[in-house]
């Protein structure tokens, strides 16, 4: 394990939930949320390219997976799923993600994972460097040092063009 940022993404717009109609695992992106996800994917290309270890890894939510694909196919990389960043998740499990993964690697999880995981960050002593931003498509740029998240930054989500 090396020091340097890893990148944890709230998954992009999807379909209303209410109006979705089936299994909500399913439930995919809304056209807004691809135009989010290609827009993430074209500012996280740069700053995961160099980082030949880095990894893709997604709840197994569609939504989730949909929103890494495009940066997949910039990198030429597959996306792991991991139930630890799935809705009704294990915290401990997100947060042990972020301590095994290689830098540059970036994940992808949902508003009931996000907020707890950086709070549990938080206590444990990462600084924050902005306010916290918890919409759709955000991304934490997490610096990690000896082991440990000691810095977030929280990117909003990617403008509309």
């Amino acid at each position: 394990m090396s020091d340097g940022a890893l990148y944890l993404v709230r998954h992009a717009k999807a379909g209303d939930r209410s109006t979705w109609d089936g299994d909500d695992r399913k439930r995919p992106l809304s056209k807004k949320g691809r135009a989010q996800a290609s827009r993430l994917a074209t500012s996280l290309h740069p700053l995961v390219t160099p980082h030949r270890e880095a990894r893709l890894v997604s709840s197994p939510y569609v939504r989730c997976t949909q929103t890494l694909e495009p940066l997949a196919l910039l990198l030429g990389r597959a996306v792991t799923k991991d139930s630890a960043l799935a809705e009704g998740y294990d915290r401990d499990g997100a947060l042990a993600l972020l301590v095994a993964l290689p830098v540059g690697s970036v994940l992808c999880s949902h508003g009931d994972v996000i907020p707890d995981v950086m709070s549990a960050l938080e206590r444990r002593g990462a600084v924050f460097t902005n306010e916290p931003d918890w919409r759709k498509a955000t991304c934490w740029v997490l610096e990690r040092r000896d082991g440990d998240v000691v810095q977030a930054t929280c990117w909003p989500p990617p403008a509309d063009d």
